[in-house]
């Protein structure tokens, strides 16, 4: 922290300027008040900056985070949002002790492109009521919320609310377009202030009295009664602030060189962060994507500046609260209707549209749930799609391929009775649940052999289900008089196939082959002893009878 302060500090200061308006923002979405995201921004902001594994992660209230509170919000009112986020930070912390950070790698690209497209649409949904200018209707449906607003507005028309929330949209989008380093979000915000002061727009409602200061610690929110019936929320909340707090992190690394976040130390400050909040009036937090870009575009490089970036927001809540409580609500819509426009990458929705179906459908399906479900089934539904996906292109990789034998110097007579009697196969790549039946089906269809030799040093994995799938194959092939082999088993594949009973199987007179040539000598030996191939005849000098102690 002390060895470029200047710039941190001017990185802190704009990134709080840029924060002031969507903390405000969020705080009135959520239904708690602008002050609830106040208080967020500075006691999550300066908690999980101390205490986070990443040196650029700026926290906060979010977007995401608020679609989920506002059902919790219309379910439990406010004591029951403050105790999920209590809650949640107990899990999350528990998550950290787990080391459970690293899993967030396996999200694919597809759910988080669907996920944020789907939060951007609602975040930009949840404005409309300020953004016109009436009440927010009833529900926690944001749909139908939506068109009770609409209705609701052409019933009693507010012309200037909608047209401050364009302006400070338009002001925000094409400012960042023509300057990206001024934070005009706060210039717009000013300016529709001023506007709505001077010319005594009454239809423009301010937010409201704030406190000045934050207020004194407590747990009189908590209802010991209701803890059962919110583990369900909490679980939701701490798996949001996991998934956007570590998505945030890994951002945060890609726009740097050299740094690199602690994935579980950041759950640990995360969690802290949720613990406390709630007890100063605020609302569950977690690394917020924009203010973290701001901070690195601007220049910062440790923790004073998300710290600074605290600390700035804690001095306006003392120091210009009266102040604060003139902005039009309507404006603060205008700020998040163009927040959530940027949220949403044009080019990356186009790469993962022309990817590949799959990912196409990944992505539609995920934003599609986020819309009409909440955020955590939607992730855990785009989840499990791609791992089925996924799944099914793995099991397409395995083949079982016929081979050509290496049958040596044979006579042309004893060449085509093993190309007769013998066959032998090549199993490519993973052999497990998801592959397994077509191998049986494959494999079963053999006709007019005697023996089967199983190529199996390619097979890349396997299962307890692939196991059981060659077992049963070779039991079948075995009831039709069929000798199946096996060569190149791995010592993995080995404790698989013996745990299930298939290794004895494929073993001829208690053995099994390392290689091929020598499961082919012990099938020439087989077939000889059946009297299918001939013995021959000795040759002058030492023994050349083939056996199965001396396949080489």
């Amino acid at each position: 922290m002390g060895r470029n302060p200047r710039r941190d500090l001017l990185a802190g200061l704009t990134v709080a300027i840029v924060a002031l308006p969507l903390a405000l923002g969020f705080g009135v979405s959520s239904g708690l008040g602008a002050e609830a995201g106040l208080a967020t921004a500075v006691v999550a902001g300066a908690l999980a900056a101390l205490f986070g594994g990443s040196n650029l992660q700026v926290s906060g209230p979010t977007g995401a985070m608020t679609v989920v509170l506002v059902p919790i919000v219309a379910q439990y009112g406010p004591g029951g949002v403050l105790t999920v986020g209590l809650i949640a930070g107990l899990m999350l912390i528990a998550l950290a002790v787990a080391r459970a950070g690293r899993y967030m790698q396996y999200v694919p690209a597809p759910v988080v492109e669907g996920f944020t497209l789907g939060i951007a649409c609602v975040i930009g949904l949840q404005q409309i009521p300020n953004a016109l200018g009436v009440p927010k209707p009833e529900g926690d449906k944001v749909l139908v919320v939506t068109w009770r607003a609409v209705e609701e507005f052409v019933r009693h028309p507010n012309w200037t609310a909608v047209g401050l929330a364009l302006a400070v949209a338009a002001i925000m989008l094409i400012g960042a377009r023509w300057r990206p380093a001024i934070p005009f979000s706060i210039v717009a915000v000013i300016a529709a202030t001023l506007v709505a002061q001077l010319f005594h727009l009454d239809a423009a409602q301010p937010i409201g009295n704030l406190p000045a200061g934050l207020p004194a610690p407590s747990l009189s929110f908590l209802d010991p009664a209701a803890l059962g019936s919110l583990l369900a929320p909490a679980v939701a909340v701490a798996a949001l602030a996991a998934l956007e707090s570590l998505l945030s992190a890994s951002v945060a690394d890609g726009m740097t060189v050299g740094q690199k976040h602690n994935p579980d130390k950041e759950l640990l400050g995360q969690g802290l962060a949720n613990l406390a909040a709630p007890l100063f009036g605020g609302v569950p937090a977690t690394g917020a994507i924009a203010r973290t870009a701001v901070n690195v575009r601007t220049g910062g490089a440790s923790r004073l500046a998300a710290l600074t970036h605290a600390g700035i927001l804690a001095v306006i809540i003392f120091a210009a609260a009266p102040l604060v409580s003139k902005i039009p609500l309507a404006a603060l819509a205008g700020v998040l209707l163009a927040t959530a426009i940027r949220m949403v990458e044009v080019g990356s929705l186009k790469a993962m549209a022309k990817a590949t179906r799959s990912d196409a459908a990944i992505l539609v399906l995920t934003a599609v749930a986020t819309l009409a479900l909440d955020l955590v089934y939607a992730v855990i539904i785009g989840l499990v799609v791609a791992g089925a996906l996924a799944l099914r292109a793995v099991a397409k990789q395995a083949r079982l391929d016929q081979v050509p034998l290496d049958q040596g110097d044979h006579g042309a007579e004893e060449h085509a009775l093993l190309a007769e009697h013998i066959i032998a196969y090549r199993i490519d790549g993973p052999l497990f649940f998801a592959a397994a039946h077509r191998f049986l089906l494959e494999l079963t269809e053999v006709t007019d052999v005697r023996v089967v030799i199983l190529r199996m040093s390619r097979v890349s994995t396997m299962d307890a289900s692939g196991a059981l799938v060659l077992k049963d194959a070779v039991d079948k092939l075995r009831r039709r008089g069929i000798l199946v082999l096996a060569s190149g088993i791995r010592p993995g594949q080995r404790q698989v196939l013996d745990s299930v009973g298939a290794l004895e199987l494929l073993r001829h007179e208690g053995r099994d082959y390392a290689t091929t040539p020598e499961a082919i000598a012990g099938a020439r030996v087989h077939l000889q002893r059946a009297g299918v191939l001939p013995i021959p005849a000795p040759r002058p000098g030492p023994a050349s009878v083939i056996t199965e102690e001396s396949p080489r």
